[in-house]
């Protein structure tokens, strides 16, 4: 287990700050500790013997067995002596409920330094400090100072307040809810949202995960672990402060468009996480999110007992957006020989008011049944003929055996309490409104749809070749000589012309004479731009005239243009005036762009553009590196995306081609950490075709502090590794290459693994199977390269590419060991191709700086044992027919040539 497990699953617990004085905290948390039969627990204080009747030492070294959990109540000037002694003994974690640290001051954050500096110094795992502790109700252990235990429940709750956290814990109780764990976090200065989400994610007591959160702390660990759990257990946050402060201080129109609150709510779009924004949906979200019957679709069949509250639900149903299910022939015939003559004959299917327990039962098995409805609500008004508990009953008799959802409405006080408490009982969603209840169907339709789309896999765009970066770094290298962090128009241009986004070049004229000759070199009409280091937004300052068609016009324009700047901008050096071809009958104005975030790095911005752009406000917001899906994904969030499929007569757009641009421009944000802001506005759509008529860059002044800690300092999601990609020859002389995979690679491997042999799939999986399906290869291609790594052996055979290998490291949660996996296609195996696959690997894991790899193979499969055995890994026999291959590889040589 990694320390974190045995920090959250401890057998050995040490108080240190352990007292019986009347009140304190020191007192509270050992009283809920002891309470924890199944663990043993040490009091620790150096002025008494004894706490509570438990006998006590004097510092954590005395305690005479290993520790697994260290809680500190002590004052703060003493935790970090405090730590050093857990560290010392061993303690594989430590939570830190004293105060007095960041919130106070400088004091306090020396303090929190200096314990850092202690933890990584032994490499123990530390929550808090100012935290609560932890609560596990499965395990029977309460680590906090929180007065009784909420009740066994299979929701965790992770708040980074403590004292908010113990309200809405509170508040959760006294509604009946249940908790597998819940976590106050505290100062974050170790443990955080992404470890929790990483140990949650595996505990199998927890089906959902609920998040208070003021701030990410570490957003690349956070993103990381909320996309390698989010399509497995749902992930709800609660996020206050929507505030815009970053967006006061922005240079282009994207900077001041994506403010903090935009990038988070895109933050957790790009992880599948849900965000709401009352604490109250937390819990209603984590019930009906979970669901294994998620709906299909948005068609939704209503049955009632009384027509007002099924047109109530059928406006808010049109209202959100969902769609009411038509009802097949089939269901029709059945309802009609179930129901008097004289019902709705339509959804919503009214039961009227003489129903019985029998009709609800039966109308709801008829609507569930019918291939049109993806999900049934179910109204109740109390009735004579129809007790509420036998009908909720009923209803949960029937919803148990399908795989549709089903939801309910009871509406009602006294009479229809009983029922209620029959579907919380039978994990049915109960709401006391039908406009409830419909929010959440419609909720539950988007999740689904949102999950689906972002794991849908990416078309396979265009093949490029890399773009060449040399002279655009030292473009960048000049200006930053020159103190410049604004570039101008034609320096930026240069960088989208490069990465393959079209766009108009003017040329740059410093006299009205030159202006003309340019004029009459590219035809009129043209638009004549400023060109100045010190102006970010040209329009603003009267630094644009369009629709010039004479020479004339010009050189008129020319002057007024000059005197318009130097009257609304002094200050700034105008060095020439640009001139290009105007771009004529313009359909579309869009805004395509790029700002650095405080929390989540470099965003790209995609909407609505022109010189409205900011009042409109129609954009949405994604995070590099982005593929085709993630572009169509970004556009759709949008209004302009409908208006660009075609309005009032223009034509639609090239939605491929946009699909490569946006691609292409997260290529670029990605290659350049030294780009602060941009700006493509407007990025013009004309006949369909998108052509960049203006553009800015502006550079990051900090750059150079950043630079050094990773390739992409810049980016929380790691970006596609080139760096993997090799050509490389078969022991035959056949030629691969070897590269890493990405979500395209989808299609390849289905057929990888459908042209398998029985023999191969049983030694690679321990089984052979024969559905392979979208949701299985998901977590093969769409994977996460800090995590994991798979690389992928690729031929072209008949003039086609085909996968004939791939091999995975999947590391560990705390990044210190990996497990790989090799398989390669029947044709190709004994040809060295698992040899090498196995070397990359251990190359990869080396550079990772993981201290083991091992993995996991079938005793039979000797060819695959020597091949580890050759490459240094020691093998031992496990019972149930398989060994296990360990390398070791802190201290130790290099036994082949590195990549």
């Amino acid at each position: 287990m990694s320390r974190i497990q045995v920090m959250f699953n401890p057998k050995t617990i040490a108080l240190i700050g352990a007292t019986e004085k009347e009140g304190a905290i020191g007192r509270t948390i050992l009283e809920n500790l002891l309470r924890s039969k199944e663990r043993k627990i040490f009091p620790v204080n150096p002025h008494t013997k004894q706490v509570l009747n438990v006998e006590s030492y004097p510092t954590i070294s005395g305690v005479p067995e290993h520790v697994d959990l260290a809680v500190v109540a002590t004052p703060a000037r003493s935790v970090p002596i405090v730590v050093e002694e857990c560290g010392q003994a061993g303690v594989e974690g430590v939570a830190i409920i004293s105060a007095g640290f960041k919130e106070i001051g400088e004091e306090g954050t020396q303090l929190e330094s200096e314990i850092d500096r202690i933890r990584k110094k032994y490499g123990m795992r530390i929550m808090g400090p100012n935290c609560l502790g932890f609560v596990r109700p499965p395990l029977d252990l309460n680590a906090t100072f929180l007065r009784g235990k909420p009740p066994t429940g299979d929701i965790a709750f992770i708040s980074q307040s403590g004292a908010l956290g113990s309200a809405i814990l509170d508040w959760a109780v006294s509604a009946g809810i249940g908790f597998s764990m819940f976590a106050s976090l505290g100062s974050m200065i170790d443990v955080d949202f992404g470890d929790m989400i990483d140990f949650l994610g595996d505990d199998e007591a927890t089906r959902s995960i609920l998040i208070y959160m003021e701030g990410v702390g570490n957003a690349r660990k956070f993103m990381s672990a909320a996309r390698a759990f989010a399509r497995r257990k749902p992930i709800i946050i609660l996020k206050p402060g929507r505030f815009e402060e970053s967006a006061r201080a922005a240079h282009s129109h994207t900077g001041a468009m994506a403010g903090d609150d935009a990038v988070y709510e895109a933050a957790f779009r790009r992880a599948g996480v849900v965000r709401v924004g009352e604490i109250a949906e937390l819990f209603d979200a984590a019930q009906v999110l979970d669901s294994k019957r998620l709906p299909a679709g948005p068609r939704l069949a209503i049955v009632t007992s009384a027509g007002g509250p099924g047109v109530m639900a059928t406006d808010a149903l049109i209202h959100l957006g969902g769609e009411l299910a038509g009802l097949s022939d089939a269901s029709m015939e059945q309802l009609n020989a179930l129901l008097p003559p004289y019902w709705s004959k339509a959804n919503p299917v009214d039961l009227l008011g003489d129903a019985t327990v029998d009709r609800f039962a039966k109308a709801l098995t008829i609507c569930l049944g019918d291939p049109m409805v993806d999900g049934v609500l179910i109204i109740y008004v109390p009735m004579d003929s129809a007790p509420s508990t036998q009908v909720a009953q009923a209803v949960a008799d029937s919803a148990k055996t399908a795989w549709k959802p089903v939801i309910a409405t009871w509406m009602g006080a006294e009479d229809v309490e009983e029922g209620r408490h029959v579907f919380v009982e039978n994990s049915i969603p109960t709401y006391d409104t039908p406009e409830e209840a419909v929010r959440t169907y419609v909720n539950m339709c988007r999740y689904k749809r949102h999950l689906d789309q972002l794991y849908e896999t990416p078309d396979e765009l265009p093949a490029q070749k890399a773009p060449s970066k040399d002279h655009l770094k030292k473009l960048l290298t000049m200006a930053l000589k020159e103190g410049r962090m604004l570039l101008n128009e034609e320096e930026s241009k240069d960088f989208l012309r490069t990465y393959g986004i079209p766009v108009t070049m003017a040329e740059v004229a410093q006299d009205p004479e030159t202006m003309v000759s340019i004029a009459a070199k590219v035809g009129y009409p043209v638009v004549i731009k400023v060109v100045s280091p010190d102006i970010s937004h040209k329009s603003d300052v009267g630094g644009v005239v369009m629709g010039i068609d004479s020479n004339e016009a010009l050189k008129e324009a020319y002057e007024k243009l000059i005197e318009r700047v130097k009257k609304r901008a002094p200050a700034a050096a105008i060095t020439g005036v640009a001139v290009e071809k105007m771009f004529t009958d313009i359909d579309y104005e869009l805004i395509l762009g790029s700002k650095k975030d405080k929390d989540f790095g470099s965003v790209i911005l995609f909407g609505m553009g022109g010189t409205m752009a900011e009042f409109i406000k129609d954009f949405s917001i994604g995070l590099p590196p982005i593929n085709q899906t993630l572009a169509k994904m970004l556009m759709q969030d949008t209004r302009v995306y409908k208006m660009l499929q075609g309005f009032r007569g223009k034509p639609a757009a090239d939605f491929e081609g946009l699909e490569e641009i946006l691609v292409n421009f997260s290529n670029l944000i990605v290659d350049f950490p030294e780009i602060a802001e941009i700006d493509i506005n407007p990025l013009a759509i004309s006949n369909g075709k998108a052509s960049a008529l203006d553009a800015r860059i502006i550079l990051d002044k900090n750059h150079d502090a950043a630079a050094g800690r990773s390739p992409h300092p810049h980016l929380i999601i790691t970006p596609y590794p080139t760096r993997y990609t090799i050509p490389w020859q078969l022991s035959d002389g056949t030629e691969v290459l070897l590269r890493a995979i990405r979500p395209e690679d989808e299609p390849a491997e289905h057929e990888l693994l459908s042209s398998l042999s029985a023999e191969s799939l049983r030694t690679r999986f321990f089984s052979t199977f024969k559905d392979i399906s979208h949701e299985w290869l998901i977590l093969f291609c769409n994977i996460d390269y800090d995590r994991h790594m798979a690389i992928v052996a690729e031929m072209e055979e008949n003039g086609k590419k085909i996968m004939i290998g791939v091999a995975r490291l999947v590391m560990n949660q705390d990044l210190t060991s990996g497990e790989v996996a090799v398989l390669v296609q029947d044709r190709f195996q004994r040809k060295r191709l698992g040899s090498k696959f196995v070397e990359m690997l251990v190359e990869i894991a080396r550079e990772r700086g993981l201290e083991e790899v091992r993995a996991d193979i079938l005793t039979e499969n000797r060819n695959m044992l020597n091949v580890f055995r050759r490459l240094g890994f020691s093998t031992q026999w496990v019972p149930g027919g398989t060994s296990e291959a360990v390398l070791k590889l802190k201290d130790q040589g290099t036994p082949f040539q590195s990549l």
